[in-house]
Parts: C-alpha cells; structure tokens; sequence
C-alpha cells in the first residue's frame, strides 16, 4: 500500500449527470459526459479521474487550487458559492457543482463513487478520551485470531491484511475512509475497526458510515481547545451513538460520564464495568504479574477468562470492551473463547505506543506511552508504578496548540506518581516549546514530591534518565509514543521515542545489539 490514500480498483466510474441529479447540485459550468471515479480534498491528492471537492480551509479556500488540480487530472470541482468566486480563469468545459454545504456531502458522494459493487465490511467503531487506539488494536487482534479477514483505521495507521500506511489524522477525512472501506470490500474483509475522534465526529467525516457497533471508552479533561468544556466534548462524542451513526452501541462505565452516555443512546446499548456497578457485563482482574494480566468477563452470553499482554486496568478494559462489541456484533463468546480464551494464551498482542517496553531484556525498563491527557498519565503511571521494583523515572511533555488548562494537572500527576521527572519538549507544534515545558513545570513543582528537572532535547531527556537510572529502576516516557515525527514549527522531522531509547541504553551499556537490530 503507497504512502499515499489506498483506494479501491474495482469501482466504475460515475456519471457526473447522475451524481448532481442524486445530490441536488446547481451547476456553475455544466458536465457534458464526464465522469469520475475518486474523491479528493486536499489538492496533492488529487489522482486523475478525481471529483476535487474544495472546502474552506483554515487559512485559504480549496477553490483557489482549481488550476493545479486540473493539472493533476481532476475532471471536475464541487465547491460552495464562496470558492466559484476563486475560479474565474478555468476552461469553459470543465464542470463546476455548487452546493451550499458540500462538506456535509462529502461522505454519501465518495460512498456512491468508491461503490465496490460488494457488501462492505462490518463498521465497528469506538470514541473515547482515551483508550480508542487500543480497542481498535484488541478488535483487529481478536478477529485475526478467529481468523476473521480483517483492517482497521487508528491514530497509528491504517491497515488492511498485512499491508499498512501512515496517515496525520485520528479520523481519515470522508473520501479517504470510504476509498479504504470499498478496497476492503475488494480484498474480501469482513470486519473494519475504526476510531472515531470528536473532531471527526464533528465534521462529519463519518458521514455515509453506519457502525454495526459503536464503543465509548470514557471522557476526560481533553481538547477544551476545541470545544470549550466538557459538556460540549461530551455532546460532541454522544452524536455517534445516535441512528445514522451506529445501530448498536457498548458503553464503559469506566467514568462517570458513561452513564450519561448510556442514557442519551439513540441506539440499544449495553453497558461493561466492575461488577459493583451492576453493568450488563462485569470484568474482574484475577492474576497481574510478568507482563501478563489474567481477566474475566461475565455477562448475558456467559463468562470468558483471557489475558493481555500488558499491565493495568484500563488495558483490560480496552480488551473487554472489544470483547463485549464482537459479542454484539454477531460473534460468539465460544468463537472468542476458542481464539483468545486463557487455554488459548489470551490476546497476543502487545499494543505499539501504549505502555509498550522497548528495552527487551535490560537492567533498566523503559516503556513509551502516547498519553497526552491527565487521565492518560493517571492510568499509566499508576499501572507501571505498581509493578516498578526500584524508582520511577518519568519523561514528559506534551502537544502544543492544545489545551494549555490540562498541563498542570499532567505534571503534577506526573510528579506525585514517580521518583523523578524530566519535562522536554514533545510535539510543539507552532507554540513557543520553553511555554509548553513551563505549563507542565508549574504542576510538578506544585506535587512537592518528585525531584525534577527540565531537559528541552528528547534525545538528551532520555540519555539523563537512563544515566541517572540503577539497575531495577524503570523509566515511563509519556507523550511520543510509537509516533514517527514530531512537529516542530509546523514541520514534521522523523523522531522515534523507541530508537532514541534503544540508542541511550546501548550507550550506557545496558544493550549490546545495535538500534536496528532491535526496531
């Protein structure tokens, strides 16, 4: 799979006659017997054959690149009254849609373009604060092993089969998702996991998407940038759980908020949580130790007992939570206890960037984690302190052009939990890094317990906390995760947590074998 969006190839290109009749477009400059086979929004991603759809954007308006998509191959441009103001000097016979809100449409107009002429695979989707990533990874391991053909779309990456790519957005934008169901379809999946952010939610990117199963994992202090408070990010999530978005839904009790969510469902919903909560199905830790965490889960269908590789209750609760969506979307506990049951060896997965170890067999543990949030450094910290035999270093920063409100609650969670604290830089984005590390500093120094330090460079964070570290000790660095960039600037620059770690460890003699080896 290219780098760039996958698409299906078996779709037949569509009428633009047809698609402006179904959609109710005024035309600007009229089709004669044009067709179009894909869907673009950005301008780069424009194939030939594309219907180029242009948006306003945050600084400029998708119109004013019609000359450089034409160029590329668009046969024609579906824009709002605005953008036709941008296109003054395209030829005479190149048709132009006008819609008010083409946005709203881009989801139904990619489904009918990218149409396989198949049944599409099963949607499953999950929203969250935190924990989406890790479902969609437990829903995509857990069909494998009932050897079901399976792919998925997650913060990570998006993967049908063996084949994968890279992509910048939690969520893919409309076109994008639809290309990557109907190339599923083509592939013969029968199973999609996707994770599902509010922002995408919001603008509609799941649009012409009705999830089998929708998953909520909670809600926590998150994106207030975005949406101001909580009850509007709340708002903003519940739209999923409605007819048009899913036709079924399991909600976690893990937060108070998720019985909120269970009492706003427009759609059937049953509930998972700790058995005090009397939720339709119950999970209970039974034996946590080697890296190994031993779980049961009981509900109406009966009890199963299985395992993770990883430590914590909120990764047995990502895990359960996959379970119970497989459950009611059609597969049976016996499948599931046949492919993950304990006899089985429970879910062989370990999930990339989530309280994943990458220092093998070294003296001192280090573990990557992707938490950006106070919620994320509670459930990690707390996880790996617990099962940390010496101290607890932690390497942490976080996101900028985000909720600065948040960054004092991550440092002081940060500082009560561990023995020591480095605050670096993270994904600094286009804010000033030295504000971002003051923000985080401020909590910290407020816990009044953690010895800490403030280190700008990533690289030199972690090659002092490895230098400071004795054998026993563990190191948590939170934020980079398995994330192949940071964005400094606005400019994405490679960056591995996991290589930068790997290096640090063999430079204080803790690994003999070479970073590459070990990636």
């Amino acid at each position: 799979m290219s780098a760039h969006s996958p698409r299906p190839t078996a779709n037949t290109p569509t009428a633009l006659t047809e698609l402006g009749e179904a959609f109710s477009w005024d035309w600007h400059q009229p089709p004669a017997d044009h067709t179009v086979s894909g869907v673009s929004l950005a301008s780069q991603a424009v194939a030939p054959g594309d219907l180029f759809v242009a948006l306003p954007g945050a600084s400029r308006h998708g119109g004013e690149f019609v000359t450089e998509v034409i160029a590329a191959g668009a046969q024609a441009v579906l824009s709002d009254p605005a953008g036709i103001a941008h296109m003054d000097n395209v030829p005479e016979d190149f048709p132009i849609a006008v819609h008010p809100d083409p946005r709203a449409q881009l989801g139904p107009v990619s489904l009918r373009v990218y149409d396989p002429g198949v049944r599409l695979p099963d949607v499953f989707s999950v929203t969250g604060t935190n924990g989406k990533t890790s479902v969609v990874f437990y829903l995509d391991a857990i069909a494998r092993a009932m050897e079901v053909n399976s792919a998925f779309s997650n913060t990570h990456e998006r993967r049908i089969g063996q084949e994968s790519v890279k992509t910048p957005l939690t969520t893919p934008e409309a076109p994008e998702l639809h290309a990557l169901l109907a190339l599923a379809a083509e592939r013969g999946v029968a199973l999609m996991a996707l994770e599902a952010s509010a922002q995408a939610i919001q603008r509609q990117r799941l649009s012409g998407i009705v999830a089998r199963v929708a998953g909520f994992t909670n809600l926590s202090h998150d994106h207030l940038e975005d949406y101001g408070d909580m009850d509007t990010y709340f708002e903003t999530k519940r739209e999923l759980f409605q007819p048009g978005l899913s036709e079924q839904a399991v909600i976690s009790l893990d937060t108070p908020w998720g019985q909120k969510m269970l009492a706003g469902c427009g759609v059937p919903a049953v509930s998972i949580g700790r058995p005090e909560q009397h939720p339709t199905w119950s999970v209970e830790i039974v034996n946590a130790e080697g890296g190994q965490t031993t779980f049961v889960l009981t509900g109406p269908e009966g009890t199963l007992t299985s395992s993770i590789r990883a430590a914590g209750d909120h990764m047995v609760r990502n895990a359960a939570l996959a379970m119970v969506m497989l459950v009611q979307g059609g597969y049976s506990l016996e499948a599931l206890e046949h492919a993950v049951g304990r006899h089985r060896g429970g879910i062989d997965l370990v999930v990339p960037g989530r309280a994943e170890k990458v220092s093998g067999e070294s003296a001192v543990s280090v573990f990557v984690d992707a938490g950006r949030s106070p919620d994320a450094y509670q459930q990690t910290l707390e996880a790996l302190a617990s099962h940390a035999p010496g101290a607890m270093i932690v390497i942490c920063g976080t996101s900028g052009n985000r909720d600065r409100t948040k960054r004092f609650a991550m440092g002081e969670i940060a500082a009560t939990l561990a023995d020591y604290v480095i605050v670096s830089d993270d994904d600094p984005r286009r804010e000033d890094p030295a504000q971002i590390r003051a923000d985080i500093l401020a909590g910290v120094a407020s816990a009044g317990h953690a010895e800490y330090e403030e280190i700008a460079s990533q690289e030199q964070a972690i090659a002092r906390a490895v230098h400071i570290a004795k054998p026993g000790d563990t190191i948590v660095w939170i934020g980079p995760g398995s994330q192949s960039y940071r964005d400094v600037g606005g400019v994405r620059e490679p960056f591995s947590a996991r290589a930068e770690a790997l290096r640090a460890l063999q430079s204080a003699g803790y690994l003999s074998e070479s970073v590459e080896d070990s990636l």
